[in-house]
């Protein structure tokens, strides 16, 4: 999506942002290979996001583009403590339409090329069940294919019509994931307040091989499929700035360690460090220097 930032003077300034854009973004900074695979509209703000992501290293060859429509847009206002409140107008994004959109079905058929997808609670609620229905499909078959998924439970009820539906489409989903990147706040909004370890619980009793439960930004709890859990501190920050992406930068290290082969207690290490450098500034997309001393080394 176009993202707009309050500069607090009555100014504001453009971006580009949206949790997994973001997720991919960070990836592509920590060196690892991927696509970013949605639909956008045939706009200069949709070819500026394009030529944005592509000097990033997100790979754009899985992206459509739809003749006379626009992508998403959101507004950014942040307290005193860094604290952010969201804006939409995202009613007729083509994003939406991933998995409707005849001409979009060469790239749900690709799904099954990639060695991990990642989506959120957020991708849930854009396609509307008959969307959805498409989405489960398209990952069966991509890890029939012998994809992993991961799921980041990011959830945002405003998306939702009601909680009963986001709660259905989470459980549809939950038999389908590999990799859960959760928290208890999102998991309370569905469940009610649960300690980390029944969240790891519930995750690991519908199949999931690896949960990791962020506890506010305190530590999180991460288990593995034949290990205990473990809890891992988060670093401390000294003055946030704007915790905008952090849970999105987070699921970025985490998962590139992962991919390089640490194991789940160094994932999730870095996933903290990079996520207390993003709430150190403004805006979803940090400046590239603020995380270039970052890797998976």
């Amino acid at each position: 999506m176009v993202e707009v930032r309050s500069n607090g003077d009555g100014t504001a300034r453009f971006g580009f942002g949206g949790d997994t854009l973001n997720c991919a973004l960070y990836l592509a900074r920590l060196g690892v290979p991927v696509d970013y695979v949605t639909l956008l509209g045939d706009d200069p703000y949709s070819g500026r996001m394009l030529e944005a992501w592509r000097a990033e290293g997100v790979g754009t060859g899985r992206v459509l583009r739809l003749a006379g429509r626009l992508p998403g847009l959101y507004a950014i206002e942040t307290d005193e403590r860094g604290e952010r409140s969201f804006f939409y107008w995202r009613d007729r994004a083509p994003a939406r339409e991933l998995f409707t959109h005849p001409d979009a079905r060469p790239l749900v058929e690709s799904l099954g090329g990639y060695d991990l997808l990642m989506l959120s609670g957020i991708t849930l609620s854009l396609y509307g069940e008959d969307g959805r229905a498409r989405l489960y499909d398209a990952l069966d078959a991509a890890r029939a294919a012998g994809a992993r998924v991961a799921f980041d439970t990011n959830l945002r009820l405003r998306g939702w019509p009601t909680v009963a539906m986001a709660r259905s489409a989470y459980a549809a989903l939950a038999g389908r994931v590999d990799i859960v990147l959760s928290g208890v706040e999102d998991e309370a909004l569905l469940h009610g307040e649960e300690d980390a370890a029944v969240i790891i619980g519930r995750w690991r009793d519908s199949g999931a091989c690896e949960v990791v439960v962020k506890r506010g930004g305190e530590d999180c709890l991460v288990w593995r499929h034949g290990g205990e859990a473990a809890a891992v501190p988060a670093e401390r920050v000294e003055r946030v700035v704007d915790t905008t992406a952090a849970g999105d930068s987070f699921c970025a290290g985490y998962l590139a360690a992962r991919q390089a082969g640490r194991d789940p207690v160094e994932a999730a290490r870095l996933g903290h460090r990079m996520a207390g450098i993003v709430i150190g500034h403004p805006g979803a997309i940090v400046p590239r220097e603020a995380t270039a001393h970052l890797s998976v080394g």
